[in-house]
């Protein structure tokens, strides 16, 4: 090692390299028999790393082996079929490759000059994500860590513009009528985060009640705004679900179009779980109206299978976002470059320092091309509709919800008479699934009710993994029935 510096030399560090590239391809070795989960008490692993600050390095070769032993062994298994819960995608190769060389040129992606191809990519990304949901007038946007600050992002943008004319950036809401903002019932917390970062405040988020199919009640939401103006509150702005994450539910975004241009409101849509499925043109239907949107939050790292981090705010054009974020400082000043052409990402975002995430994003969609990853979009939800499909041939299982997209509820009812027992023995799945480890599966609560919950949205699941899945929950629940029970 040098000591004039951190560098190894270039023998050493092509060792250290080659040492880490075999812990990737351990991951990719038992993919599909590989756990999604490994057990162990949070104790067990906060003591795992409890040591003191160290003073001296060790051998980098002992390093990646403690690396190996308390990290890769022990991560939830994203990559593999077996994980159901929540969003989450299982990654590419590609996009493995992308992150190692992103890290090695180390690029802030912030003034153009810092980062000039990284930057350029990063507007081709967005430019392409436009083009493949035939959405060819969004030609602004940036790209953010995940699906939640690119919701952030889009309100924000919605609260500067909205109320430009308030000089609400210098004023804050001071003085300025509440605005309410309008959503349904299974909009992404997120929103209520957003919402309380903004200043606007959850009391005015009207969470509107949804349909039987968890869509928005139009009637009720165009009745909540007409006594919202009535009592004082000024309206603006409503947000459309492409997407929710406990069912899919896509709500009608045509229609909410129409209601946000009648009562003159900016027009949110969360995309972040299902705005890139729009490519398909099995879903046309379902995703009419998206094109009306101002603001668009989408996510590269659920159905572009990128590896965290990779969210996206879509706007019409470049400006919107200058006019919502740029601030003059001295030490970012461009005025003494004579390139006119350069987007300076810091004007058009609240981030400084920024990584490259769309290298992996743009190495993507060139390596497997958008054909394909639009394959792997269908066969997910084929999947899904396969797994709702297999529940409802069965006697031990009960379909609480199926979607457009690639989310699944239902519960294990086995051969219980009383639904006190089903609802204790669903209740107590998650934990012991948890520690069988074999799948990874949560639970969400529609009407009340809680139940199981299974996303999709990973490349490299199949219908066996599907057969697998239920399968084990089968077996883990008779072992929780072979457990004392209470008493009811």
């Amino acid at each position: 090692m040098n000591n004039n510096s951190l560098d190894l030399n270039q023998q050493e560090f092509a060792q250290l390299l080659a040492q880490s590239a075999q812990l990737v391809l351990e991951q990719f070795e038992q993919l599909t028999s590989a756990k999604a989960y490994h057990y162990h008490p949070q104790q067990e692993v906060a003591a795992w790393f409890d040591e003191a600050l160290p003073l001296e390095g060790m051998d980098t070769e002992a390093l990646l082996a403690e690396v190996r032993k308390k990290v890769m062994h022990t991560a939830t298994g994203n990559l593999g079929p077996n994980m159901y819960a929540y969003v989450m995608a299982g990654g590419t190769q590609v996009s493995i490759v992308a992150e190692q060389l992103a890290a090695t040129i180390n690029q802030n992606v912030t003034k153009w000059h810092l980062a000039p191809a990284i930057s350029e990519i990063e507007k081709r990304v967005i430019q392409w994500s436009a083009e493949m949901m035939g959405l060819e007038d969004m030609t602004g946007g940036v790209m953010v860590s995940g699906g939640s600050a690119a919701n952030l992002t889009g309100l924000t943008v919605a609260r500067n513009i909205a109320f430009e004319k308030f000089g609400v950036r210098k004023k804050g809401l001071f003085g300025l009528p509440p605005f309410t903002v309008y959503a349904a019932q299974e909009v992404h917390g997120c929103v209520d985060k957003s919402l309380d970062l903004l200043g606007i405040g959850t009391d005015q988020l009207r969470k509107i009640r949804t349909l039987p199919d968890f869509t928005i009640d139009l009637q009720a939401l165009e009745e909540q705004i007409i006594v919202d103006q009535a009592n004082g509150f000024h309206p603006f702005c409503v947000i459309g679900n492409a997407g929710t994450v406990n069912t899919g539910a896509i709500d009608d975004l045509d229609a909410l179009a129409a209601i946000a241009k009648k009562y003159e409101m900016w027009f949110h849509i969360d995309g972040a779980y299902g705005g890139l499925a729009a490519s398909l043109g099995s879903l046309q239907a379902e995703y009419k109206g998206l094109s009306k949107a101002d603001s668009i939050a989408i996510d590269f790292h659920k159905w572009l299978y990128q590896p965290f981090e990779a969210g996206c705010t879509l706007v019409k054009n470049w400006d919107t976002l200058r006019r919502t974020y740029f601030k003059k400082a001295d030490y970012l000043d461009t005025a003494l470059e004579e390139d006119r052409g350069r987007l300076e990402f810091n004007e058009h975002t609240f981030q400084l320092s920024r990584n490259a995430k769309a290298l992996k994003v743009w190495m993507s969609m060139k390596a497997y091309g958008i054909r394909r990853i639009k394959d792997m979009i269908q066969k997910d939800i084929d999947l899904a509709h396969y797994l709702a499909d297999q529940v409802e041939q069965v006697s031990d299982f009960e379909l609480k919800s199926r979607s457009e997209l690639a989310v699944t509820c239902f519960r294990y009812t086995g051969n219980f008479d009383r639904e006190a027992e089903i609802i204790d023995i669903n209740a107590r799945l998650i934990a012991a699934l948890e520690k069988d480890g074999r799948v990874f599966i949560t639970g969400t609560r529609l009407n009340d009710e809680f139940v199981l919950r299974a996303c999709l949205t990973n490349h490299r699941k199949q219908k066996e993994s599907i057969d697998y899945l239920l399968n084990v929950i089968r077996e883990t629940a008779k072992t929780l029935q072979h457990e004392p029970q209470p008493s009811y």
